[in-house]
């Protein structure tokens, strides 16, 4: 809910406090901006562009297929890594940067006693459902690459899921002492479907990459890898395509006849770096 994040919120303009008075959340010099009825609110200055978030279908596949379980093991080590955050986090901000659907940010939620969920991320549609994924989320429409709608110093826990990765602003929201929880995939990740639908693969050098462009601002705390498989059927599989980055570069019926050349349930690997940083 906004007021349980209200206290953190910061005006896109002037980055001064938003008060929230009924639906609409207010700064001192005057900006306004309005609850959408879906729950959500935007914090997008006039000039922000929201091309590259996430359409109506990429959400809808991506809700499906968390909905079933299948990287309920990500969530999982998430959640146990928060809980081994330090500090008393029951009153303060949990702030998932590029949260999509809340879903991973639910699960911190419901492992951790107390603290409020910033949902952030460009798409409305995902947001949509943030709102609603946890009652102490609070989903804000904002650009990651811009300055966040967030108060110096605010959050106990920034979490980023297979993200996008702004290292000042990270720095600049995270309280001292505060942690950074960043999933990214392995070159392994979903290897099978990689070759079997000649899809976008990872990086080897992902790793590295990250670090480097976050060691100015946090240090590389730990770090954990979580591998697992997966059985997909045709569907499911379908819907791991449509709800990334491969959406915009594989047809459907160029994906239909590549899956239909797979054996069902096709077994398929999870792998992701689970890193922590402060």
């Amino acid at each position: 809910m906004l007021q349980d994040i209200e206290p953190h919120l910061a005006c896109p303009h002037c980055a001064q406090h938003l008060a929230l008075d009924g639906r609409t959340l207010r700064c001192p010099a005057g900006h306004s901006f309005d609850q959408a009825r879906q729950g959500y609110v935007s914090l997008l200055p006039g000039d922000a562009h929201t091309g590259t978030g996430d359409t109506a279908e990429m959400v809808a596949a991506r809700s499906d297929f968390l909905a079933a379980g299948h990287y309920r093991p990500v969530a999982e080590a998430l959640a146990d890594a928060a809980a081994a955050a330090p500090g008393d986090l029951s009153d303060g901000l949990v702030a998932d940067l590029g949260a999509g659907t809340g879903h991973y940010l639910a699960h911190v939620l419901d492992r951790l006693d107390g603290p409020a969920g910033a949902a952030l991320d460009i798409s409305k549609y995902a947001l949509r459902r943030a709102a609603k994924a946890h009652p102490r989320i609070g989903a804000v429409v904002c650009d990651a690459w811009r300055p966040l709608p967030l108060l110096d110093d605010c959050a106990d826990l920034v979490l980023n899921v297979f993200a996008p990765r702004n290292g000042p602003e990270i720095r600049r929201v995270l309280r001292p002492g505060g942690r950074l929880l960043l999933v990214a995939p392995t070159s392994r990740h979903l290897r099978e479907l990689v070759s079997g639908l000649g899809l976008l693969s990872v990086d080897e050098e992902k790793e590295r990459r990250i670090d480097e462009k976050l060691s100015p601002w946090l240090g590389l705390i730990d770090r954990t890898e979580v591998e697992f498989t997966l059985r997909l059927s045709h569907r499911d599989a379908a819907a791991v395509v449509g709800m990334g980055p491969n959406a915009w570069h594989t047809g459907p019926d160029r994906l239909a006849a590549a899956l239909a050349a797979l054996p069902e349930p096709v077994e398929v690997t999870g792998s992701v770096q689970l890193a922590v940083y402060g």
